[in-house]
């Protein structure tokens, strides 16, 4: 009989998915890491501090000239736009640390990495010669627009903000507002979801996404909206009668719904990747205040001794549900990514690890901030901001609600149609019908009702 091979790190090194970080990635990883605690905390303790300023913002050229220095500028970027050409299922695990902190991404040149695929694949000659260079290098900014006030933002067919062509010019002219408009105040130009098409035109088809220079005269800032009361870089912004060439659309007339998804596919994993990383930051601002913080160890007061903080049940209990929740985020986030990077949609997967993860998120923040107490609620820590942040997590690229009535929508599908949803293939099985008396197949009997019951 043939032995069998129980080596870990072998079967590790030989299956698809790798919870374990893949040695390949573990040295940049690691520079990653140092990074972001060497450079990237200091600044982001500084900003939270004192806010924006021109000082800051000469502070965070330094950090990305450092950063290029490095070698660790643009990871994920194709090399055909400046970047370093790493591979997406390599890409998910750095990104995890370098989500530790809110200010990681823009540090690190991997904030405009949806803008920039969304250009290159999609822009004019002309539209990538003038931004896609400057965003990946981080000498422009880019923003995108499509959630509007007042209107339904998990539903965007429902968008009012609309585009038309000029007769006469040629040109479109786009009217409405929209809010949560990313990096508005610093950007050069917003990538804009707008209504282009006829009302008779079926509704994920007449809507296109059309570049506009913020320095173009109809686009007027109204105000940030803050997040919880914290800077979230986002604006509010009327569009009134802003003209553009026609060239500045993004792919073709009615396309804006299929590049909005293709745009929000790896960036739904890149959220829940750099969920991990802030969650890891979390568990780890928790643990060390449960080793360090010295308590009574009875009811008579420090005369009777001091023991850590973390020897009470309830503490551990803390420890214990974050660890798992922490452990089964990674494993949902890293399926899903392992689907997509098979050239799957992972529509199901991807839905789950969102809501789940931003869930997760927010929990586990909550657990730190009740071990450390009423510091945990001041700037003191780190916790105050990420907490604030991390509640808006469950709204963006859609609100929990979403994503939970996606999974649950699409798995009753697959039993409708006669099909399980089988775990170990990650998806419906094909060709194996479910039981159409599933009663009798499980030898299950239902007792008959009392013919004199009133039920």
């Amino acid at each position: 009989m043939a032995a069998t091979s129980w080596n870990l790190k072998e079967k590790i090194d030989k299956s698809s998915l790798r919870f374990e970080v893949p040695s390949n990635v573990a040295p940049i990883r690691e520079k990653v890491l140092g990074f972001i605690e060497e450079l990237v905390y200091p600044y982001e303790q500084r900003l939270r501090k004192e806010g924006p300023s021109p000082a800051m913002d000469q502070e965070l050229k330094s950090i990305q000239a450092e950063c290029k220095k490095r070698g660790l500028w643009a990871l994920g970027h194709p090399v055909e736009i400046g970047g370093q050409g790493m591979p997406f299922r390599d890409y998910i695990y750095v990104n995890e640390v370098q989500g530790r902190s809110e200010v990681g991404s823009v540090c690190l040149g991997t904030h405009s990495l949806q803008d920039s695929l969304m250009l290159y694949n999609h822009a004019s000659k002309d539209i990538k010669a003038k931004y896609l260079n400057g965003i990946v290098q981080a000498d422009i900014y880019p923003s995108f627009a499509m959630t509007e006030p007042d209107l339904l933002s998990s539903d965007p067919t429902g968008i009012q903000t609309e585009a038309k062509v000029d007769e006469k010019t040629g040109e479109w002219v786009i009217n409405g507002r929209k809010w949560w408009t990313s990096w508005a105040e610093y950007a050069e130009f917003t990538n804009v979801m707008v209504r282009t098409e006829p009302p008779s035109t079926p509704a994920h088809q007449a809507f296109s996404i059309i570049c506009v220079p913020t320095k173009t005269k109809g686009y007027n800032i109204l105000r940030g909206t803050h997040v919880l009361g914290c800077d979230g870089s986002h604006s509010e912004v009327l569009y009134d009668n802003v003209r553009v060439p026609f060239s500045n659309i993004i792919g073709k007339r009615g396309q804006g719904f299929l590049i909005a998804q293709e745009r929000l596919g790896p960036g739904r994993i890149f959220h829940c990747m750099r969920w991990i990383g802030q969650a890891q930051r979390a568990f780890d601002i928790m643990c060390e205040r449960l080793v360090q913080r010295q308590v009574p160890r009875g009811r008579g007061g420090m005369s009777g001794g001091a023991m850590p903080l973390g020897e009470l049940q309830l503490m551990r209990k803390h420890v214990y549900d974050s660890y798992c929740e922490l452990v089964a985020h990674r494993f949902m986030t890293l399926a899903a990514a392992e689907k997509m990077d098979a050239g799957g949609y992972a529509k199901v997967e991807l839905a789950a690890a969102k809501a789940n993860g931003a869930q997760v998120l927010c929990r586990i923040l909550d657990r730190a901030v009740q071990v450390w107490g009423a510091k945990g609620l001041t700037e003191d820590t780190p916790l105050s901001s990420m907490y604030r942040h991390a509640r808006a997590s469950r709204f963006y690229d859609g609100p929990d609600e979403l994503h939970i009535d996606t999974v649950g929508r699409l798995v009753l599908q697959s039993y409708s149609r006669g099909q399980r949803w089988d775990f170990g293939r990650a998806g419906p099985t094909e060709g194996t019908k479910y039981p159409e008396d599933y009663m009798a197949v499980h030898k299950m009997t239902t007792p008959e009702t009392p013919k004199n019951s009133k039920l």
